[in-house]
């Protein structure tokens, strides 16, 4: 589930911080800091699903705002693709939204 974090975080992140003349984002940039694979492996090890619903909404906020905003076609469906993951009450509910939004973030790059 951390690498599957991790992914989401990072094509995210690559909406906000990536522009055509420049260079890729990478896994060890420092835009990444604080969304590594080690920092979701901690959260989910303790089971705090809050803070990785934060920190998933974090990242979403920023390609929201490179996306148009939630009035931007892209950025309406950002916003629906991203609702069942902040809605889970249950860590193990994650997977499924996660790898559709996961999907979806890195077609829209």
């Amino acid at each position: 589930m951390e690498l599957m974090l991790e992914a989401v975080a990072l094509f995210a992140l690559k909406l906000a911080h990536e522009t055509e003349d420049g260079s890729p984002l990478l896994r060890d940039d420092p835009a990444m800091d604080g969304y590594e694979r080690e920092v979701f492996g901690f959260l989910v090890r303790q089971g705090n699903l809050a803070e990785i619903q934060l920190k998933l909404d974090e990242c979403i906020t920023q390609a929201l705002i490179a996306l148009g905003g939630a009035d931007s076609v892209l950025g309406r469906e950002l916003l629906k693709l991203s609702t069942p993951v902040q809605n889970i009450s249950h860590l193990d509910e994650l997977i499924c939204p996660l790898t559709v939004l996961k999907g979806y973030l890195k077609d829209v790059q």
